[in-house]
């Protein structure tokens, strides 16, 4: 399907013209374009925005005052058009600060509506067979320039949003979910940023860590502390200095020779050539190293009654989902059920103070809830 043609966003003054449009609109589609898998720490490097009549792809990585757009995203009288929102209200509020209010996710909308395939390519596919292609979808969005039909399939993410959006929410209203589909919408604009820094412990993920012997953990982790170091030194992911089953290798072997280092399974050449000399040094100071401690749980263990009752509630929720035809995590999130079975409320009003349980699901649910906890 051939688009009408997008606006680039290079320069401040086309950004400010840009701008003045968007302030006119009550409704905006937005999606943006990250570099996670060819950056230690992923950064947005592109920015699309539709409006009914225009689409615009915006570029945050050259010198642009970008206030104006947080504006616009806070602000609770625009709505925000989304296509699965999370990862890119992350972004946005890690990069930039900001927290989104007014959102609609359709792929959430088709979720509640039980849509089986809720992609926005197979969204799209199915209900206006409008084929989209995923060839650039692992582009490195930061790097310059994007050819143009990189461009174009950024284009792509949000064009269609207005007119997917219109439809999935006559379907909320006609199967009387839109009161759910507002309550789901607020809960996802409501983003918590995870501690990502790096942690020396974080070599005890590694699957096969415990198969290791003492001096083979102390020789992983010395690894894992080097890989990191790499990885942000060159601004790269981690997975593209070693993968985990490198590393794993790496420390059963404990190679002492450049030769050595090449038997190891999965060491390519040009892994060899960058990091051989001081991944030796580094081994030998791993066979040196004291053994690791296991660190301490930061949770206690739940009391057996409380995990009963949150595989009661689980279940509930499973077989609730099943005769609603959608997935469970529709009907509860897995936080919730464990912040009820913690709780136990006894009544309605103990449930509805509980953060994680809305007003609607309070409402619609409140009552089975309370039964599936009085059997515990």
């Amino acid at each position: 399907m051939t688009l009408p043609p997008f606006i680039l966003i290079t320069q401040s003054h086309q950004w400010l013209d840009c701008l003045d449009q968007l302030r006119q609109e009550p409704r905006l589609a937005i999606d943006l374009e990250a570099n996670s898998m060819f950056a230690y720490r992923e950064r947005v490097c592109l920015i699309q925005i539709s409006t009914p009549k225009q689409d615009y792809i915006i570029d945050p990585t050259v010198s642009l005052d970008l206030s104006g757009l947080g504006e616009l995203v806070t602000n609770p009288d625009i709505e925000k058009i989304f296509h699965a929102a999370e990862y890119d209200l992350i972004l946005l509020k890690r990069q930039y600060g900001w927290e989104l209010s007014n959102l609609f996710d359709t792929m959430w909308a088709a979720r509640i509506l039980g849509y089986q395939r809720f992609g926005l390519a197979s969204l799209l596919k199915d209900l206006y067979q409008i084929n989209l292609n995923k060839r650039y979808q692992k582009s490195n969005w930061c790097q310059r320039p994007l050819a143009s039909a990189q461009l174009t399939y950024a284009q792509h993410d949000t064009h269609f949003l207005f007119q997917l959006r219109d439809r999935l929410h006559q379907e909320l209203v006609d199967e009387g979910c839109e009161e759910e589909a507002a309550e789901t919408f607020a809960e996802q604009a409501q983003v918590k940023l995870n501690d990502n820094g790096f942690s020396p412990d974080s070599f005890w993920s590694v699957n096969g860590v415990r198969d290791l012997s003492r001096q083979q953990q102390a020789i992983l982790k010395a690894i894992n502390i080097f890989r990191d170091q790499e990885a942000r030194q060159r601004d790269q992911p981690l997975f593209k200095i070693f993968n985990d089953r490198t590393m794993l290798a790496l420390a059963k072997q404990a190679p002492a020779t450049m030769d050595q280092l090449a038997q190891v399974h999965g060491m390519t050449r040009g892994q060899i050539r960058r990091y051989g000399r001081a991944l030796l040094r580094v081994i030998r100071q791993g066979k040196q190293a004291p053994s690791p401690v296991y660190p301490k749980r930061r949770h206690k263990r739940h009391p057996e009654v409380v995990v009963s009752r949150y595989d009661k509630l689980r279940g509930w929720r499973r077989r609730k989902g099943l005769s609603r035809g959608v997935e469970s995590d529709v009907i509860l999130s897995r936080h919730a059920l464990w912040e009820i079975a913690i709780a136990n409320p006894q009544n309605s009003d103990e449930l509805n103070r509980l953060d994680s349980i809305g007003a609607w699901r309070c409402s619609t649910y409140g009552e089975e809830i309370l039964d599936v906890l009085k059997e515990v």
